[in-house]
């Protein structure tokens, strides 16, 4: 490693360090992820499909909820917005994010549709199967109202608000022009994980983070080589307003679109690929806590890449820890 990289990544572990000092509000949808765990030894006589026997079963914090976990691990503060049913998998979800009322003031519980959850059936650390139980339309206006008074009354506490869109509902075209508002009033730095359908919402915003098949989508473009998907990202950057743009390409890294037109791509730190389920929450989470304090754009992706890279190296939805990615940083 030669002395220049040994300076920089020093001056990553400094950033790491601060992260207790960040304060990010995570707003989106809540899954839950279930995930049942077994092993196949046969095919089923009624159906050419595997019989999974059952050996054990986990359920982990998932979408916007998966985000706040990640903050959390990575040593930052966290608050989170969104919405549970009022059943089962909402109480586990409720139970799994523990703290006292204050730190799940900003949840409403919606009697009328069911929690997100995703269960996926895993066999020899292969995904067999997944079902959802969802209702992905838009949440009522009532409870979009009870969402933007809680950011409202937490944007004075936080430094950063992630945006996390699965699509479940709770991402709405009003609720995301009033955030944007509000945010920007008091100069709180909006990032966004998002879903191509919603592309139209994110006006304005800090930062968006779309893998390179929602950026080719939402540009018009097969965004596959380097040239292609940064066509795709200044489209992007230019058509929404927003400051930047970080493309996720999988086993070929980022790519990051910066204010003043520069573009790099930062190569992939994944030594191995188990499973990328939550890889863009940790990616999200750790951009968030990065920028809150006070890192360069690039910077921040860089830190995000090293994360994934650790995350994608376990099964299931997993998150690292700031002793990770500090020991991967002085390792790289």
């Amino acid at each position: 490693m030669n002395s220049k990289l040994k300076i920089h990544n020093s001056t990553l572990i400094g950033h790491v360090r601060r992260f207790p000092q960040a304060s990010v509000l995570v707003l989106g949808d809540l899954i839950q992820d279930h995930y049942i765990w077994g092993k196949v030894s046969r095919i089923s006589p009624e159906a050419p499909v595997p019989v999974v026997h059952v050996q054990s079963e986990s359920r982990q914090l998932g979408g916007a909820a998966n985000v706040y976990h990640n903050i959390l691990t990575l040593g930052g503060k966290a608050d989170l917005c969104g919405v549970v049913g009022s059943d089962e998998e909402g109480r586990r979800l409720l139970a799994q994010l523990g703290g006292g009322h204050t730190s799940r003031s900003g949840i409403v519980v919606d009697p009328d549709r069911p929690t997100t959850c995703k269960t996926r059936v895993v066999a020899h650390h292969q995904q067999i199967v997944r079902f959802d139980i969802e209702r992905a339309g838009e949440i009522k206006e009532a409870i979009q109202r009870r969402l933007i008074r809680h950011v409202e009354s937490r944007l004075r506490h936080i430094s950063c608000l992630v945006v996390s869109d699965y699509a479940k509902g709770v991402v709405t075209a009003p609720l995301m022009a009033e955030v944007t508002r509000l945010a920007a009033l008091r100069r709180i730095p909006i990032i966004v994980d998002p879903k191509v359908e919603h592309f139209s919402y994110y006006k304005g915003v800090t930062l968006i983070t779309p893998n390179h098949l929602e950026a080719g989508r939402a540009a018009g473009i097969q965004a596959e080589d380097d040239r292609s998907v940064t066509e795709a990202g200044e489209v992007i950057r230019q058509r929404l307003g927003c400051r930047s743009v970080l493309i996720t390409r999988g086993e070929k890294g980022m790519s990051l679109f910066e204010p003043d037109g520069a573009t790099w791509h930062i190569p992939t730190m994944a030594r191995q690929v188990f499973d990328v389920t939550g890889a863009g929450d940790t990616v999200i989470g750790t951009l968030a806590l990065a920028l809150a304090t006070g890192a360069s754009l690039r910077d921040s992706a860089i830190l995000a890449n090293q994360t994934a890279g650790i995350v994608v190296g376990m099964v299931g939805t997993a998150t690292a820890t700031a002793a990770q990615l500090t020991k991967a940083l002085r390792h790289g």
